[in-house]
């Protein structure tokens, strides 16, 4: 068994993996090197933290005290620049050189840049990190006029935000209705349908080239012959990099992640890799799109952690995420792509409801609006394959539980 891990990054993947070793025994040393002041959640950068609601201290992964409590090493404020995995080394950006048995690369990911003329001027903003989010805050004063490119969970979130805040918001995508194959056409449209409803224009077209004209903003020229418009800052919502890096300088394989096996193991035994920078390889072979919500980062850690201790992981489920905007909180589960037909519990008219995604008698996907509790129901449904009547899934009267004891 491993006598010492180290963990390169805090985040949700990171911080998981040391509270998984520690919570299944592992008495061995755990180190975490992370960037930053202290890991961090990041959901909250779109929403509470860029609000102004919350503060840095407030959205911490951990209290400080926990680290010590779990005699976890924490080393802040730096940087792995060197992973020499075949001597179990690591070089930090402060000079010192760490050993361990084993190490778990948690990295994470960079915000997209997409290679648009005049994204670089400094009213183009991304949001990835706290000071990204502090940075962007700053522009999201009453009367601002913010233009959002990319309307998936960040882009739709910090429009949420930004138009609560007093903002003029305009939020453009290329796709008609985004996170249709998450939520299933209708109940997508619906949540897109939320922008307009609270004052955000939307607009299905793409960015071409920017323009920054100073104090007067920054002009934006947008395909499909809609016109150039003025804007005071711009956030780009489209996506992230894996860090890699790392990575590719031990000599690991990588194919637009860091490559894993089941239990997260890189090409090289010595060296997992978890979160958003992981790209899983299925039994037959293929590599599938990377993971990359919040739920998935943690059981990654769940998985390394497992892996490194030589014991069976978490069992399989379906992969769940949630966001919230415009004061609804919406969660999905399974994949609707795989529905071959949909039944709607409540209506699209009530304060909350839930449409269920169906093949062959059975639960594939769930998506709900302010109704965490029949996507839990859902959700075991689905891991469990319950066979299911679409009459009692409709059925407000038929409790979703007695469902599953049946």
């Amino acid at each position: 068994m491993s006598t010492s891990v180290v963990i390169v990054g805090g985040g949700v993947a990171g911080v998981g993996t040391a509270a998984a070793l520690r919570s299944r025994g592992f008495d061995g040393d755990v180190t975490l090197v992370d960037p930053g002041e202290f890991p961090y959640d990041r959901p909250p950068l779109s929403k509470d933290f860029l609000a102004g609601k919350r503060t840095l201290e407030q959205i911490a992964l951990q209290q400080p005290s926990w680290y010590d409590d779990q005699r976890i090493r924490l080393i802040n404020r730096t940087t792995v620049v060197a992973l020499r995995a075949a001597e179990g080394k690591l070089e930090l950006s402060d000079g010192r050189v760490l050993s361990a048995d084993r190490v778990v690369l948690a990295t994470g990911a960079a915000a997209a840049r997409p290679p648009v003329q005049g994204a670089d001027s400094p009213r183009v903003h991304v949001l990835r990190t706290a000071e990204d989010a502090a940075r962007l805050r700053a522009a999201l004063v009453p009367g601002a006029r913010i233009l959002i490119v990319g309307a998936g969970l960040i882009g739709a979130e910090s429009a949420s935000t930004a138009v609560r805040l007093g903002c003029e918001v305009t939020l453009v995508d290329p796709v008609a209705v985004p996170l249709a194959a998450a939520l299933g056409h209708d109940l997508a449209h619906w949540v897109h349908g939320l922008h307009a409803r609270h004052g955000v224009r939307t607009l299905q077209t793409v960015v071409e080239s920017f323009t920054d004209r100073g104090e007067a903003g920054i002009e934006a020229h947008l395909a499909g012959g809609e016109p150039a418009r003025t804007f005071d800052a711009v956030l780009l919502g489209v996506g992230m990099v894996p860090h890699t890096a790392l990575a590719e300088q031990a000599g690991l394989e990588v194919d637009r992640g860091v490559v894993v096996d089941s239990g997260q193991v890189t090409s090289n035994p010595a060296v997992l890799a978890v979160g958003d920078s992981a790209r899983t390889r299925l039994a037959d072979g293929t590599l599938p799109p990377r993971a990359e919500h919040w739920e998935a980062a943690q059981t990654d850690g769940a998985r390394a952690a497992a892996a490194l201790l030589g014991t069976p992981g978490p069992a399989a489920a379906a992969p769940w995420f949630w966001t919230d905007r415009h004061g609804h909180h919406i969660e999905g589960v399974g994949h609707m792509a795989s529905a071959t037909r949909t039944v709607v519990r409540g209506s699209f008219d009530d304060p909350s409801f839930t449409v269920f995604g169906l093949d062959d008698g059975y639960v594939v996907a769930a998506a709900a609006v302010d109704d965490s509790g029949a996507v839990r129901a859902a959700r075991r449904m689905i891991d469990r394959r319950v066979p299911a009547d679409p009459d009692q899934l409709s059925d407000l009267s038929v409790n979703l539980r007695a469902l599953l004891r049946n």
